[in-house]
């Protein structure tokens, strides 16, 4: 099973890459496959909400954003990551995201995988920042995996957040659940009816 992690931040190796990278250990470490793709080093406009993705593509979709997308399906999992910016998602995630998840047919396509969401702040923002992301989530029947608080962590610098001992922890508890809910998912669906 295949997990792809979207780091929003514009900082390949920032923070919000070292929370995604310790999240992605542990499911490596449970056998699963992950990804990390940087999505906030790349120019991406907003959706238009045109209408014209009848065909479940982004009628702005270059190659690269059609390859996210046929990720984002394949997957199994899916996490989404973002520093904070003035309290909420940084705008190239968030036009992502927007695209992403408003194309024809994608909520189809991602219901019942199981996502979970981190969000990296330097002081405040961090739990409206994940609110937000989780939205992503919810209207699309993607399954969210709980950790034992917020998956949100607290770094200025690039590497500060392996600092943050609860949000180290938070992550790596997210990432087990993540495990843990794909492995039944995996073992049951054979035994019980997705509804």
């Amino acid at each position: 099973m295949k997990i792809i992690a979207f780091n929003g931040s514009p900082k390949r190796n920032g923070n919000t890459y070292h929370a995604l990278k310790i999240a992605c250990d542990v499911l490596e470490a449970q056998g699963f496959e992950t990804e990390i793709v940087c999505v906030g080093e790349r120019d991406i406009p907003g959706c238009k909400a045109c209408g014209g993705c009848d065909d479940g593509n982004c009628v702005f979709g270059d190659e690269w954003f059609k390859e996210m997308t046929q990720k984002a399906i394949e997957a199994d999992g899916i996490i989404l990551g973002s520093p904070v910016y003035y309290a909420s998602i940084n705008g190239t995630m968030k036009a992502f995201l927007d695209r992403l998840f408003f194309q024809r047919g994608m909520k189809n396509k991602l219901r019942h995988k199981v996502g979970g969401a981190v969000s990296i702040c330097r002081r405040a923002g961090s739990v409206s920042t994940f609110d937000h992301l989780n939205h992503y989530f919810t209207i699309s029947e993607i399954i969210v995996a709980p950790s034992t608080y917020w998956n949100i962590g607290i770094g200025m610098g690039p590497g500060d957040f392996t600092l943050d001992r609860e949000g180290v922890s938070t992550m790596v508890n997210m990432a087990k659940n993540m495990a843990w809910l794909l492995k039944m998912k995996e073992a049951t669906k054979d035994i019980i009816e997705e509804p």
